[in-house]
């Protein structure tokens, strides 16, 4: 028991350090952005009416939908984007043009969240670094230099893992949200009324009389749920009891507290509505203050980009990517990667929104569209997986999800009137890679039948070759094939060139499936083709890590052994020319190439030895 609880315990603040990083610095910007916009008067009924929104707003998207209703939708104990999408996916499987559709949808949504990955870390970090005009405004030159800098130094450290410091990634957010509920509660004393803002009637109130200023200004109160979707992401990490223990106990009440103390301090002093949460500190306070949001909003980000690296890692297993050089941080946990083109990629996009926006201002402008329709997908996919795979009534699966779905797309369309102000930034940006994922895709698939027009049945091409075999040599052949049953293009080569074959022969397939885990005792599937010769698949989920070399180890005692010493590894790459008129764009077609040619991490994602062998097969036209 004791034992259990000291678990509980440690997830807990885990989740606090991980899950609530990004949702616990919006209190940085949040109130400063629905008043500092210019569209709500500043009087003391306005200030009630905002905090309520902000408050039934955290109550109705975070508590409500995510924590209650969501993280009931896990995947085999997984979450995020694209475990809801394979739940979807699945749920309708027997309505393949429904199905088409939902992923299609779904690989949007994930594509946005390297949008969400490039305004989030910009805006926390930017918006901590902005404490130091309030110190003194002879610091506003340094801002820009010192937030590239944090940031450069977060991508730095990247390749080393978060093994180490993520250990105290939950004790410091522990101090911070300690600090910002002090900070809440120093003003709430002096203004205890302000209480009576938690109140739905003021939220009400507010939106019946400014029903056109609700509307404008839902786009700047979205940011007080920035995160939201982190929560669902990360359950596979923690578990759902941790997550919402740290929410109910923790997290919600300190950003209530802090929301609330800065709606105090504006009744007291309007004037510091510029920067109401580092005016919520005396002055000697407000060095450390910007050092502890600093790191706060470090941790923020770091979480999120080490959620980009986990959806590209997801995307690649699925087929949306070609395979990118992934690196393991860690011996004991599998899920730490880094992946150098994502991280250096994604470091380039800030700094570039830096540099245009230059404030938190500008950049809350660009805040939203992305995070939004994300909300929005992931209810309309929640419905999917409550009606179809879960099997509940029509009726409960509306009501459960159609409200959700009324307050995400009030949301989303509020967020739209800020698409010309910096709102197409991360719009752009999943753009980009929805093309590239959708391209990699397509490009397979035609890549996939253009393979099998050419293809020659692997069992009987062995017969005919065992007619009159040819000289064996010892030791064992792994050739990978992307189709099973047929003959690899390495296989081939070997015999026209080396005119030899191996005394033992394995013809394996790579299978990734739509769940995140495959256990070990669901990997594999052998048959015998004779002569020593044999079709293996490897099946993997998307939450998997390849490695085929510990996969055929589990052959032993099949009947089939294989000897990491006496091993040779077979790739066959080919060579691609677009054609026009081939089933995608020629701009489309072009772009698969360049990716087909610069996708030559496949033994490195596949952890296969240095020994392996790539063999460069026929060209292939799309």
């Amino acid at each position: 028991m004791s034992a259990s609880k000291s678990s509980l315990g440690a997830l807990t603040v885990g989740a606090i350090g991980v899950v609530y990083g990004d949702i616990g610095t919006s209190v940085l910007y949040a109130v400063k952005e629905v008043f500092g916009s210019g569209h709500v008067p500043f009087t003391h009924e306005n200030v009630y009416g905002v905090l309520s929104i902000l408050f039934w707003t955290l109550t109705v998207i975070v508590s409500l939908k995510y924590v209650v209703l969501v993280l009931r939708a896990d995947n085999a104990g997984e979450g995020g984007l694209i475990a809801m999408l394979a739940l979807a996916s699945q749920a309708v499987k027997d309505k393949p043009e429904l199905r088409k559709v939902l992923l299609v949808i779904g690989i949007f949504g994930a594509s946005l969240f390297y949008g969400d990955g490039v305004i989030t870390p910009a805006i926390s970090v930017l918006s901590a670094v902005e404490g130091l005009e309030v110190v003194s405004p002879a610091f506003k030159q340094y801002v820009i230099p010192v937030t590239l800098v944090v940031l450069f130094l977060l991508f730095v450290v990247q390749k080393r893992g978060t093994g180490g410091i993520g250990k105290l990634f939950g004790p410091i957010m522990l101090v911070w949200f300690a600090a910002i509920a002090a900070l809440g509660v120093s003003h709430i004393v002096g203004h205890p009324e302000i209480l009576s803002a938690l109140s739905p009637h003021h939220a009400l109130r507010f939106m019946w009389q400014q029903p056109g200023t609700t509307f404008i200004i839902l786009g700047a109160v979205v940011l007080c749920v920035t995160g939201g979707e982190a929560l669902y992401a990360d359950m596979g990490h923690f578990g759902k009891k941790p997550i919402r223990l740290a929410w109910f106990s923790v997290v919600m009440p300190c950003l209530t507290l802090n929301y609330f103390g800065q709606g105090a301090l504006l009744l007291e002093d309007p004037e510091a509505v510029k920067n109401p949460f580092f005016n919520l500190a005396p002055e000697w306070a407000l060095v450390p203050l910007v050092c502890l949001a600093t790191m706060a909003t470090v941790i923020a980000s770091q979480a999120l980009i080490s959620g980009a690296f986990s959806v590209t890692k997801q995307a690649v297993q699925l087929g949306y990517l070609p395979r990118l050089n992934l690196q393991h941080t860690s011996v004991r946990d599998t899920g730490q990667i880094y992946i150098p083109f994502v991280n250096w990629g994604l470091f380039v996009a800030i700094v570039l929104a830096v540099v245009m926006f230059k404030s938190s201002s500008n950049l809350a402008a660009a805040y939203g569209i992305a995070v939004t329709l994300d909300m929005l997908i992931t209810t309309v996919l929640t419905f999917f997986v409550i009606r179809y795979g879960w099997k509940y009534p029509l009726w409960l699966c509306i009501a459960a999800t159609g409200w959700f779905f009324v307050v995400d797309l009030m949301f989303f369309s509020s967020n739209l009137l800020k698409l010309l102000a910096g709102g197409w930034f991360p719009l752009m940006i999943g753009g980009v890679v929805f093309a590239l994922m959708m391209t990699w895709k397509q490009g397979r698939h035609l890549l996939s039948k253009a393979h099998q027009a050419e293809a020659i049945e692997l069992s009987s091409f062995l017969d005919a070759v065992f007619v009159s075999p040819p000289l064996r040599v010892e030791g064992t052949a792994v050739f990978l094939t992307a189709e099973r049953g047929s003959v690899p293009n390495a296989l081939l080569h070997n015999l026209k060139h080396n005119k030899v074959l191996h005394q033992q022969n394995l013809f394996v397939t790579v299978r990734h499936h739509e769940r995140p885990w495959i256990g070990l005792d669901r990997r594999l599937e052998i048959e015998s083709l004779g002569h020593d010769c044999w079709q293996v698949v490897i099946h993997y989920g998307f939450k998997n890590d390849p490695d085929v070399p510990k996969a055929l180890q589990l052959l032993r005692g099949r009947g089939c052994d294989v000897e990491d010493m006496t091993t040779s590894y077979f790739l066959s790459r080919d060579t691609v020319i677009p054609t026009i008129g081939s089933g995608m764009a020629p701009w489309r077609e072009k772009l698969f190439a360049q990716m087909h040619r610069n996708a030559g991490a496949a033994a490195d994602f596949l952890n296969l030895p240095s020994n392996a062998v790539i063999e460069l097969g026929s060209k292939i036209e799309i």
